[in-house]
């Protein structure tokens, strides 16, 4: 594909096949604000390097964007430490559940990646210990990025996240007594919640990403990271952004991407444009169906992809 106007047949033709697929999956259920949403829900948008942005569904709806946010609270961090983040958390994909426990113990309290919930832990509390406010800093931070002043936290998702919240809650009390968590734990817990609970649409949230695809580069013009930091980045969305799923996204999309619990996936082509889907119905593994599979047809039609 060279005509970036043909993505919007694309996203239309992608619509149409999402519609006519069976059954999506069903939303997250450990968190009850979550539950409650229709999975029958689907919206994606593509923006372009200049910020030119398609779409398609509901890719202006908000939604609760949870683990997606993983990605910005990481590029903040390296931009402002590089390299020293990673004496802290590793870049290893984990082959465990997002949530699990079962690493820390015999890898010293060092979370595997910064993208399962220990490791996203681990941001935040460098990002608290750097900034003072790591919610409000990423809220700017996407504000900026994505041109939408109006994003906002959702506090009852927020709040319901809280109330559910004991095995997070275990992480970082676990990963403190290693001397991996420099803050006070409920302190932190607050402000990952808060981090998780952000609503954005599909058009926010590629949009912000865009960063990624023009290579560190912000949509003011200035530089977040270093080529080499942006590429880094979008290695461990690769290997490590849909959880234990991701050597069979890397398979079927074969794009770096990063996925929530709240439907969405953002998803990167380097010197070209960012994605994002959403749709609510999650597989086994935490990962939006109708949005994996919209993303698989949109490489599979462009054949845009990292390989």
């Amino acid at each position: 594909m060279t005509e970036s106007s043909s993505f919007q047949p694309v996203l239309d033709r992608i619509a149409e096949e999402i519609a006519a697929a069976p059954a999506r999956g069903r939303p997250a259920d450990y968190i009850p604000v979550l539950a409650e949403a229709d999975p029958s829900r689907f919206g994606m948008a593509v923006a372009e390097l200049d910020g030119t942005v398609y779409g398609v569904g509901d890719w202006r709806r908000p939604f609760s964007a949870q683990s997606i946010t993983k990605v910005f609270t990481l590029a903040l961090v390296l931009s402002m430490e590089g390299e020293a983040l990673w004496r802290n958390v590793g870049r290893e994909p984990s082959g465990n559940p997002f949530n699990s426990l079962v690493q820390l113990e015999y890898e010293n309290g060092i979370p595997r990646n910064p993208f399962i919930n220990a490791g996203a832990l681990v941001v935040t509390d460098r990002l608290q210990s750097l900034t003072g406010d790591a919610a409000g800093c990423l809220l700017d931070f996407l504000r900026a990025e994505s041109g939408n002043p109006e994003l906002a936290f959702d506090e009852t998702v927020a709040a319901s996240e809280a109330g559910h919240g004991d095995r997070n809650a275990a992480l970082a009390h676990f990963m403190a007594s290693y001397g991996n968590i420099s803050g006070p734990v409920p302190g932190l817990l607050a402000q990952y919640f808060r981090q998780c609970s952000v609503e954005a649409s599909c058009a926010d949230l590629a949009s912000a990403a865009g960063f990624l695809a023009r290579h560190g580069i912000r949509a003011d013009g200035t530089t977040l990271l270093t080529r080499s930091q942006a590429k880094q980045i979008n290695a461990v969305m690769l290997t490590c952004g849909t959880y234990d799923a991701a050597g069979d996204f890397a398979y079927r999309v074969g794009l770096p991407g990063k996925s929530g619990v709240g439907g969405g996936i953002i998803a990167v082509v380097p010197g070209r444009c960012t994605l994002c889907v959403w749709s609510p119905g999650l597989d086994a593994r935490g990962n939006s169906v109708a949005g994996v599979d919209a993303l698989d047809r949109f490489t599979t039609l462009t054949g845009l992809s990292v390989f």
